[in-house]
C-alpha cells in the first residue's frame, strides 16, 4: 500500500476535527510558510490547505515515530523582505522544517536562512531554476521548474498556434521574468517572431499605454510572466479596448479569482499548470477528503503542498528521527509514493520528472486541457 493511501483511512468527522493536530510534547512542527495575506494571498490557501490535510491523515494514521505532526503558519505575503523575516523568527521558535516559501523571490532569500541553519525546506510551489543551483543541502521542491515549463509553453505556441507576432510580457519579478525568458528563448529556438520583450511593475493597474505598443506592433499573441492581479487588468483593459490577441501565462495566472478580474475576458486562456492530480481515480478517497470540509483539492499547489509534508515525514520514519542532516541525505535516495505520483530526487533536490500541461482556461474557474 502506498504512503499516502495509508493516510486516507479517517472518516469526515474526524477531518471535521481540524488540519493540525493539537500539540503535545511529542509533536513535531513544521512550519508552513507563505502569502496569507497580500494579493496572491490565493495561492498561499491552495499550499495551506494541502498542507494541513496531510498533516491531519498522517496524524489520524498515528503520526510518525510515534509523533505527531502540527502545523504552524507563518505568513511571508510573498514579499521577500518578510520571508527573511519569517525564516528567522522559524529558526527563533526552534522549528526545523518548512513547507514554503510559495514565490519564488520570496523562497531564495529565506532558503539562505534555512541552509545556514540546518532547517529542511520543501517548497510545494517555486519554480525558479535558480532556488537549487547553489549546492544547498537543504532545499527541495515538489513541484518543476521554470526551465521545463518555459518550453512547454514555448513549443506549444510555436508548433500550435504559430502566432505571427508574439509579444512576452513580464513583471520583472524573478518568477514572473524567469518563466517569460525561458518562453522567449524556446520561441526563438523555433523561428518565432518576438516582436516585444518588456516589463511592467507589479502592482500596476493601467495597462493603457502597453496595450497601444502591442497594438501598434500587430501582436497577435501574448505570453505573460506573472500573477494573475495584473494580467487579469490587462486581460480586462484589452478587451475593453479591442484589442483581441490570444494571451497565455504560467501557474501564477490559474486562478479562480483572475476571473473575477478579468469577466468574460478571461474565457480562452492558455496556462500552463501542473497536472490535474485531482482527477487521477488513486487519489479520490483522498479528494473527497477536501471535499467532505469544503476545500478543493484541484489547486496547483493543494496536492503537491501535501506531498511536501509527506515526504518529510516519510524521511522522518526511513531515518527513524528527525535529524535534517540524515533526512536530506535519505531523501536524495528514496523513493516517494504521493498524490502527485512517484516522486525521487536528484542531487540539487528538484524533482527527476515533473509534468506541466497547457489548458484552456474558462471564465467560470474551470479549465480543460489543450489540444
Amino acid at each position: 500500500m502506498s504512503s499516502h493511501k495509508k493516510f486516507l483511512k479517517l472518516g469526515a468527522a474526524a477531518l471535521l476535527a481540524g488540519a493540525a493536530s493539537v500539540a503535545s510534547a511529542e509533536t513535531i512542527k513544521i512550519a508552513l510558510a507563505g502569502p496569507v495575506t497580500g494579493p496572491v494571498a490565493q495561492y498561499g490557501d491552495m499550499q495551506m490547505i494541502g498542507s494541513k490535510m496531510a498533516i491531519q491523515k498522517i496524524n489520524e494514521a498515528g503520526g510518525v515515530n510515534g509523533a505527531q505532526l502540527e502545523g504552524i503558519v507563518y505568513d511571508d505575503a510573498c514579499d521577500p523582505k518578510q520571508a527573511v523575516a519569517v525564516a528567522n523568527k522559524v529558526v527563533n521558535d526552534g522549528i526545523s522544517f518548512v513547507v514554503g516559501h510559495l514565490c519564488s523571490s520570496s523562497t531564495q532569500p529565506a532558503s539562505d536562512v534555512y541552509e545556514d541553519e540546518g532547517i529542511l525546506m520543501v517548497t510545494a510551489a517555486s519554480t525558479s531554476p535558480d532556488i537549487t543551483t547553489r549546492g544547498y543541502q537543504m532545499v527541495f521542491r515538489t513541484i518543476g521548474l521554470d526551465s521545463h515549463q518555459g518550453p512547454v509553453a514555448g513549443n506549444y505556441i510555436a508548433d500550435k498556434i504559430k502566432p505571427g507576432n508574439v509579444a512576452i510580457i513580464h513583471d520583472k519579478q524573478q518568477y514572473g521574468e524567469g518563466i517569460a525568458t525561458s518562453v522567449k528563448t524556446t520561441l526563438e529556438e523555433k523561428g518565432v517572431n518576438v516582436v516585444m520583450f518588456e516589463g511592467i511593475t507589479s502592482g500596476d493597474k493601467d495597462f493603457s499605454s502597453l496595450i497601444a505598443k502591442l497594438q501598434k506592433a500587430n501582436v497577435d499573441f501574448v505570453y505573460y510572466g506573472g500573477y494573475h492581479p495584473e494580467l487579469g487588468l490587462i486581460l480586462r483593459q484589452s478587451a475593453e479596448k479591442g484589442f483581441k490577441a490570444q494571451f497565455m501565462g504560467p501557474e501564477g495566472v490559474g486562478n479562480n479569482d483572475i476571473n473575477a478580474i478579468a469577466g468574460p475576458a478571461s474565457e480562452g486562456l492558455l496556462v500552463t499548470l501542473p497536472p490535474s492530480f485531482d482527477k487521477n481515480p488513486a487519489n479520490a478517497d483522498l479528494v473527497k477528503s477536501f471535499v467532505d470540509v469544503g476545500q478543493d483539492a484541484s489547486g496547483a499547489f493543494v496536492l503537491t503542498a501535501y506531498s511536501a509534508v509527506q515526504v518529510l515525514a516519510d524521511a522522518m520514519v526511513k531515518t527513524g528521527g528527525t535529524d535534517t542532516d540524515a533526512m536530506q541525505k535519505a531523501m536524495r535516495e528514496m523513493n516517494f509514493s504521493t498524490p502527485t505520483g512517484d516522486i525521487q530526487f536528484d542531487e540539487k533536490g528538484d524533482l527527476k520528472q515533473f509534468d506541466f500541461v497547457v489548458y484552456n482556461w474558462h471564465q467560470d474557474g474551470s479549465k480543460t486541457e489543450a489540444k
